[in-house]
């Protein structure tokens, strides 16, 4: 597949101009699958990002988008119809600076995402402000009740390099629909995802200050974000570690928070369920290099059908390909950088040590760029840290359980609860056991949950709050009742 010549935006976008960082400085930007630098990008810092907060602050507390529904549906479709037009250069984007496999595009990162903007401007152009609620009676005397919904205000975003464009549509769109404006601060790995946007977004009628995009290659402006009393929520997707410190940085002044963290989601695969079918599947912890929190890294496996099972996995796994991301055959990619890369083949070694038994790949392919070997791993113990940490890369473990009570226990031995997956040849059974998971979202016999209406978020440490769907947009408003006595009163 021909991708467009890569022409990215490398300006941030504040106060609705694309500008330099005030300082002048520029940070690289790397291909993780050569390790070549694809060029580079305005280096925001303290002072862009303060110019920022204040255009927003500003566009909140004193323009019309908070109270313009009407406007803030026109601006999203505009928004949208931009991206589309964007979209070839968007993929080359993805491929190049996030190692995107370009089959891969469609789906995770570029093309849904575009269209889930079209799914905000309609919800933004539909979103009621009040609704009555019934009549009470208070100390005799009957109360009329209103309720309104409003916008929380001014929205930091921060974002990682996994799926990055997606990332930051899945919160710029619900937190513009809802009338807030944005500060977004992407992930210093993938810039351009995000400032292509600013280059769209300049070409519209959004007002200046409603959406601000502050690349820098400094981590600590995220804390800025969180910590800054101008900012009304913040909204965080990463590491379930960096998210407890954005919760606490948060805390000093109150702001609400919005985290979609790590996961360590199981695929419970039931002892009637077809092997041959089910299990090539495993393969898929893969996809994207692992690079996905809510991919399904543990399979637990019925003990009487262990020996089996492990053999089709280690095929799947054997015969998985990977390697150049514009190669449409690849499913996989590379690791994002080299730090990832190492990250990775450390949890391997460790396994290694632990006695997890190793079955296919565990290192590095002798190439350039930042691979890892698809990697499958057998008698993996359930508490083991190759069982329980958060890994993101192409590592799977297969894990035997004794009996369903045995599975569950298993699956839910966890400090995260994002996702997972039940199969078996019986529905019923598959739903009775996915209902005992402790997870937001779970695929059953190979039924795919994600979409733009779908909730997304975990239980436990896997984050607070939900992305995405009706819920998603509820957590960018507020709720405020007003009371009024009887008509005619």
């Amino acid at each position: 597949m021909a991708l467009a010549k890569l022409n990215p935006e490398t300006r941030n976008f504040i106060g609705g101009k694309l500008v330099e960082a005030q300082s002048g400085a520029r940070f690289a930007n790397l291909n993780p699958a050569n390790g070549e630098v694809l060029g580079d990008c305005a280096d925001g810092g303290g002072a862009d990002l303060d110019a920022a907060l204040a255009a927003a602050r500003s566009a909140f507390d004193c323009g019309d988008w908070a109270a313009d529904a009407a406007l803030r549906a026109r601006c999203l479709r505009e928004l949208h119809e931009g991206l589309v037009a964007e979209k070839e250069q968007l993929r080359a984007i993805a491929v190049h600076e996030a190692g995107a496999p370009v089959s891969l595009t469609g789906f995770m990162h570029v093309d849904d995402p575009v269209s889930m903007l079209g799914y905000w401007a309609e919800k933004a152009g539909r979103l009621e402000a009040e609704q009555a609620l019934p009549p009470v009676s208070f100390l005799g005397r009957m109360q009329r009740r209103l309720l309104r919904r409003e916008p929380v205000g001014v929205v930091g975003a921060i974002t990682p390099w996994n799926v990055p464009l997606y990332l930051n549509i899945a919160k710029i769109g619900p937190a513009l629909a809802a009338g807030c404006s944005v500060v977004l601060k992407p992930a210093p790995d993938t810039p351009w995802s995000a400032t292509q946007i600013g280059r769209v977004a300049a070409q519209t009628a959004l007002p200046p200050g409603v959406l601000n995009i502050v690349a820098s290659s400094d981590h600590r402006l995220g804390e800025t974000l969180a910590t800054d009393p101008r900012v009304d929520l913040i909204t965080f997707t990463g590491s379930t570690e960096t998210g407890r410190r954005v919760m606490a940085s948060a805390s000093a002044t109150v702001k609400k928070v919005l985290l979609e963290l790590g996961g360590k989601s199981a695929a419970i695969v039931l002892p009637d369920a077809d092997l041959e079918s089910v299990l090539p599947q495993s393969a898929m912890t893969c996809i994207h290099a692992g690079q996905g929190c809510a991919i399904t890294t543990r399979w637990l496996l019925p003990r009487s059908r262990y020996a089996e099972a492990l053999a089709i996995m280690q095929r799947a796994f054997a015969n998985w390909r990977y390697g150049d991301p514009t190669d449409p055959a690849n499913l996989q990619g590379p690791q994002i950088s080299r730090a990832q890369q190492r990250r990775v083949l450390g949890f391997i070694q460790r396994g290694q040590a632990d006695g997890a038994r190793l079955l296919v790949g565990g290192g590095a392919p002798e190439r350039p760029g930042f691979f890892v070997e698809p990697t499958l791993f057998a008698d993996v113990d359930p508490a083991s840290e190759l069982a329980q940490q958060e890994i993101f890369g192409p590592v799977c473990c297969a894990i035997p359980y004794e009996d369903e009570d045995h599975a569950v226990r298993i699956a839910n031995n966890s400090i995260y609860g994002l996702s997972g997956a039940v199969f078996s040849a019986d529905e019923q059974r598959a739903l009775a056991v996915a209902r005992r998971l402790r997870t937001g979202t779970i695929a059953v016999n190979g039924g795919q949950w994600f979409h733009v209406d779908t909730p997304f978020g975990g239980y436990k440490q896997s984050g607070l709050g939900r992305e995405n769907g009706e819920l998603g947009l509820a957590e960018y408003l507020e709720a405020k009742v007003m009371a009024l006595p009887p008509e005619g009163a």
